[in-house]
Formats: C-alpha cells, sequence, structure tokens
C-alpha cells in the first residue's frame, strides 16, 4: 500500500530510460516545439537559412549526445549570445538572408568558438569539478540562471501580446490566446497525473492553438507552399581572422551559461532519481564533457551553415516541468528536427503556430529557468549573510538585468564596443569572486 501511494511521485524517465515507442514519438514532439520558435528568430535576425539552421541544430544535438555517451541529457540549439558578434559580420536585417561569402565567414568564426569550448572542457576534466568551482561557484551560475530567465521575460511578454512600442499598445486578441495558453500549460503542470503529467506543454499549445484559429490568428496560406522537399542550404566555412576576433571571444562568455544549465540539471535529475529509488546520477561532475559536447555542437552545426548554439534552457525547462530526461527522447527530437528541415509542409505547419501561443508558454517556461537558477543556490546551500557572495550576486544580477533592458538589444556601450549583457555579467561576476577569494580561508 505505501509502495502504491508514493508511486505517483516517482513517474518520469531518468536520462538512461527510454519511453514507449509511442510515448517518445509525442514527447520528442514537444521538445520540439519548445525548440523551433528561439532557433528559428536566431536564424532570421543573424541572416542565416531557417531550414539549414533547423537541420544543424538537429544533427548537433545528435553529435552531443553521442561525445557524452548519454550521460547527459540536453538539447542544442542556436544561441542568442552570438548575435550581435554574427550580425557584425553579416549586416543582416531581420528576416533577410545574408550572402552565401558572409555566412561562410561567420561560420569560421563559430568553428573557432567552438574549439575554446573544447579546450575549457579538456582544462575542467583535468582539473576537476573543485577547480572549476573556485572559478564558477554556485553564487555565479545561480544568478547567471536567474539573470538569463528573467532577461527574457519582456522578450516573452511583449511578443505574446504583439506589442507595439511606437503606439504603447497591444494586440487584444493576443492577449486573449497567450493568457489561455499560460493558464492552460500551468494548469496541466499542477494537476494532470501519470503519463499526463509529461505533456503539459504540449497540451497547454495545443489549448492555446485552438482558441487562435477562431481569433484569427493563424495563417495556413503558407503550409504548402513551396516544393514538398527542399535540401537545406548548405554553406562551407571560409577563414576569415576579422570573424575570429568577433566571435571566437563569446565563447568564454556562455561557459557560465552552460554550467549554469548543467548544474541546474543535475538538480532535478537526482530528485527524480531519489523519488524512484534510483542511485545518484552525477551529471555536474561531467562538466568538461559537456563543454566538448558544446564546444562539438557548434562546430557541427557551423560546418553546414548553422549559428553558434548552446544547451537550451526552454527544453531543461521542459524537461524539469514533466520530470522526463530520456536521452533517446532528445534524440528522436533532433531526428525530428533534421527531417522537418527537408519536409518543407511540416515546417511551415509549425510556423503557423502564432506568437501568442508560444511566448504565453514561454512567460512560464522562461519563469522556471529563473527558478531553477534560486534552485541551484539553494541546494548547493550559498550563504546568502556572506559578503563576498552577496557581492558577487548583486554584481551579476544588475549588470545582466541592467544591461539587458537599460540598452537596446541587450547590448552595453563600453569605450566604443557593444558588450553583451549576460556574458559582461558572467565574466564580472568571475573576475569580482577572483578577486574576493584572495586572502580568504577555506571554511
Amino acid at each position: 500500500m505505501s509502495s502504491a501511494l508514493k508511486k505517483p511521485s516517482s513517474i518520469g524517465y531518468l536520462p538512461d530510460e527510454t519511453p514507449s515507442l509511442g510515448k517518445l514519438i509525442v514527447f520528442a514532439f514537444q521538445q520540439v516545439l519548445v525548440m523551433f520558435p528561439a532557433t528559428v528568430t536566431v536564424a532570421l535576425l543573424t541572416g542565416f537559412h531557417v531550414s539549414t539552421t533547423i537541420f544543424a541544430s538537429g544533427l548537433a544535438t545528435i553529435c552531443f549526445l553521442l561525445i557524452t555517451k548519454g550521460k547527459i541529457p540536453l538539447y542544442y540549439g542556436s544561441s542568442f549570445s552570438y548575435i550581435a558578434a554574427i550580425v557584425g559580420m553579416t549586416g543582416a536585417s531581420f528576416g533577410q538572408v545574408a550572402p552565401d561569402a558572409l555566412i561562410s565567414q561567420a561560420q569560421f568564426g563559430i568553428i573557432c568558438s567552438g574549439l575554446v569550448s573544447i579546450a575549457a572542457g579538456l582544462i575542467v576534466s583535468r582539473f576537476g569539478m573543485a577547480a572549476i568551482e573556485k572559478v564558477l561557484p554556485p553564487s555565479i551560475t545561480g544568478s547567471i540562471a536567474l539573470v538569463i530567465g528573467i532577461s527574457l521575460a519582456g522578450t516573452a511578454m511583449t511578443q505574446a501580446v504583439g506589442f507595439d512600442a511606437s503606439t504603447g499598445l497591444a494586440n487584444n486578441s493576443m492577449w486573449i490566446v497567450a493568457l489561455i495558453t499560460l493558464v492552460a500549460t500551468v494548469l496541466f503542470s499542477v494537476y494532470l497525473k501519470g503519463v499526463w503529467a509529461q505533456l503539459p506543454i504540449l497540451f497547454g499549445i495545443l489549448v492555446g492553438y485552438a482558441a487562435a484559429i477562431p481569433m484569427g490568428l493563424v495563417d495556413f496560406s503558407q503550409v504548402f507552399a513551396g516544393n514538398v522537399v527542399s535540401i537545406p542550404h548548405i554553406t562551407l566555412p571560409q577563414p576569415s581572422w576579422a570573424a575570429v576576433l568577433a566571435i571566437m571571444p563569446i565563447a568564454i562568455a556562455t561557459i557560465p551559461e552552460s554550467t549554469a544549465h548543467l548544474f541546474q540539471l543535475d538538480i532535478y535529475v537526482n530528485d527524480l532519481a531519489r523519488r524512484k529509488g534510483k542511485g545518484e546520477y552525477k551529471i555536474a561532475d561531467k562538466l568538461g564533457l559537456n563543454l566538448i559536447g558544446d564546444g562539438v555542437g557548434d562546430i557541427v552545426a557551423s560546418l553546414f551553415g548553422g549559428p553558434a548554439g548552446t544547451n537550451y534552457g526552454e527544453n531543461i525547462s521542459t524537461m524539469a516541468i514533466t520530470k522526463n530526461f530520456s536521452v533517446k527522447m532528445l534524440g528522436a527530437a533532433a531526428i525530428m528536427s533534421i527531417l522537418l528541415s527537408f519536409i518543407t509542409p511540416l515546417s511551415n505547419l509549425i510556423n503557423t503556430v502564432p506568437a501568442a501561443v508560444i511566448d504565453g508558454a514561454c512567460i512560464f517556461l522562461f519563469g522556471v529557468i529563473a527558478a531553477q537558477g534560486i534552485a541551484i543556490m539553494i541546494n548547493k546551500s550559498v550563504d546568502m549573510f556572506d559578503a563576498r557572495n552577496l557581492a558577487v550576486i548583486a554584481v551579476v544580477m544588475i549588470i545582466g538585468l541592467g544591461g539587458q533592458y537599460g540598452f537596446p538589444g541587450g547590448m552595453i556601450p563600453f569605450f566604443g564596443a557593444q558588450l553583451p549583457a549576460i556574458a559582461t555579467a558572467a565574466i564580472v561576476g568571475i573576475v569580482f569572486n577572483l578577486l574576493l577569494s584572495i586572502g580568504k580561508k577555506r571554511g
């Protein structure tokens, strides 16, 4: 009887567990829906080809899962951190594809950034977690995760309701659909039980989509536009030292973000493992392998014409909410992404999901990313009364959030340069932590 009472809390899939085929497909599709909007947005902003970006995302994910030997359940998607640097190379305007020659030069810079991640991973693997936690303690990784989630709040809110900054007005129909999607997603995540509890994001999006159709927010006219099957546009890297100087350093700044994601994952996977009576999954100890996988993902994606990427917070949030960390499920999602890049009607159909629906769900998802940052600091017992911890957290949060919301595009003007807010916050936090650690005895 007691085991039966405990059973509902142990529903979920650990990294080495596999759902049945039908469930696997549905769970994977949910992950694709979560990944799709942000990955496509990066392509539209940087001038890269959308179908190629989707293809590269799926292929890089498969390579990541293979490199990490199926030990780290993460999905690789296009990173927002690189947007400014890549646009500086391609000169892209939103929705306009950049010339192949400029994309090729940016690809070379992205490949070099991948080498930086691999080098960092090898260093971490060599010197261990104790060394990396001196540089990236929970006070930094937790606050970075918190900043990432909150910095996305403005995007989710404004895009969900079609806010027009020039008029100060929002679209009332989009408000209704966004609220329906948000409420449905939250209610499904809280009240669904059993296997249904692992699909709240998908169900929330479907409810929002159904509400959007009679509101006139869904356009089916372009579903069958173009060929049924089309090969993604492939470009090859072209050496460019300007691209290396512009893009490669961003990899250093994204390491804290990737580390924060891994620590989030470690907390939630091991919580499920305890509930299921399983042994510990030492995911946090695989940071070096994770960074190597990230670097390989960058190289693989860029070889075919995809932008730089990282493991996706949206997918991690979905896994945390649904308690589904199956590596094979993520592999299936990656295969779906690759197929989508070739089958035009399927890709176009997903594109019909309006911003009010996706961003309505993302209001919840981005909040979960921020909450996971708090969970990291609680789980690692960060002393919030310690002056050093308070200083580091304060600096990271204000530079990250102040930079994101205070300057256009989240780019901080600094002596003629444009510094990405979150990356800058991470670097400044690392420097402050190291400086304030001088002479401090380990307690």
